[in-house]
């Protein structure tokens, strides 16, 4: 009993000492998007950069080897999501559509539009621009079950890359993203609608990065070398599926 009393204490206190979640103002677009990947469109002057990303466990890990930041907008027709990865080494492999994407590095979005860690959303994509989409009715631990049949109507990605993809002999700068959610994409597995001013979804994203050999051709994992994985809002434990620690997101005009 004495034990089962301290265990429970010890995780109160690691939940409590759990910094709270990262928040984000999502203003809508001034204009429209242009999908190429670039983020250079006029609309994205007027959206805010995440905090950089931070290790999935928090700030007593060490900070990640490469920034990550994201900007959100938002207009009547979709959710935009743009993010810059630094990278020296840019590379991917998979080019099958809902293939298992962090295999490769990737990042990936987690949606929450109810904010009661039910019935959410997941993307994910490489530097090949290749996707993996699904949904969850609760997560993994709840014994939710991943619905891999879920499609994204009217999706929209692009990946930029300055640098050149799987190119072992140069040094590469970054990869960005540009994704366009349409409000209409998640109709099909729950009630979601466009937000109003005001309202807030449970949002986070995550970056898989791999330690690779960049002395050969083409790039190989380093052996033995568990992946690396950095958040934008961090979830305290190696779990991305605990949505009561995802971030807020508010659309905002």
């Amino acid at each position: 009993m004495i034990r089962l009393a301290a265990f429970c204490l010890l995780a109160g206190m690691a939940y409590a000492q759990q910094p709270p979640p990262r928040r984000y103002a999502c203003r809508r677009a001034p204009s429209a998007i242009r999908i190429d990947g670039r983020l250079d469109d006029a609309a994205w002057k007027r959206a805010a950069w995440t905090a950089p990303f931070v290790d999935i466990q928090g700030a007593r890990q060490p900070r990640p080897r490469f920034r990550t930041r994201v900007k959100m907008l938002w207009d009547d027709e979709c959710l935009y999501v743009g993010a810059e990865l630094e990278e020296p080494h840019v590379w991917a492999t998979l080019t099958e559509h809902d293939a298992v994407i962090f295999r490769d590095n990737d990042f990936e979005v987690f949606l929450n539009p109810s904010g009661d860690g039910r019935n959410y959303f997941e993307f994910e994509i490489n530097a090949l621009n290749t996707g993996w989409d699904l949904f969850l009715p609760k997560p993994y631990r709840e014994g939710g079950k991943a619905d891999n049949s879920w499609e994204i109507p009217g999706l929209r990605t692009a990946v930029a890359i300055q640098g050149t993809l799987n190119d072992p002999s140069d040094r590469d700068r970054l990869w960005s993203v540009e994704i366009a959610f349409p409000w209409t994409a998640f109709a099909s597995r729950a009630p979601v609608r466009r937000p109003e001013p005001g309202e807030a979804w449970r949002v986070n994203f995550s970056r898989v990065e791999w330690q690779i050999e960049a002395g050969g051709k083409p790039y190989r994992k380093v052996p033995g070398k568990p992946e690396d994985n950095w958040v934008w809002s961090p979830q305290g434990l190696i779990n991305m599926h605990v949505p009561e620690h995802w971030g807020y997101v508010t659309f905002i005009r």
